[in-house]
């Protein structure tokens, strides 16, 4: 009972609080095998990222324009073109062996 009203109480405050079934549960997804004062340490890290980022949701961004990235970058690729060839003999031509169409390699594998 107590547990619960100091939750209430924070939560009322605007932080975040953890249970720690969820930091069990998240132990579990994450493959973590924490001790009991890791446990603490963790469910106190992750209130104050979850404080924290409430504190960034303040932030009036309304006349910040959305980006995907900070720096302004354009689309560099080329325009694929369709040929109508393999470009076999090209490749083939730098080959120090060559039988046919087909690149001459040492054998790797006995039978």
């Amino acid at each position: 009972m107590k547990q619960s009203q100091s939750n209430q109480a924070a939560e009322q405050a605007g932080r975040h609080v953890i249970s720690d079934e969820t930091m069990e549960y998240v132990g579990i997804l994450a493959k973590l095998e924490l001790s009991g004062q890791e446990k603490q340490e963790a469910k106190k890290d992750m209130e104050r990222m979850l404080d924290y980022i409430d504190k960034l949701n303040e932030l009036d961004t309304s006349k910040a324009e959305p980006m995907s990235h900070v720096f302004s970058i354009n689309n560099v690729f080329r325009e694929d073109l369709v040929e109508d060839r393999d470009g076999g003999e090209e490749t083939l031509a730098n080959a120090p062996q060559r039988r046919e169409r087909a690149f001459v390699v040492p054998k790797t594998v006995d039978q």
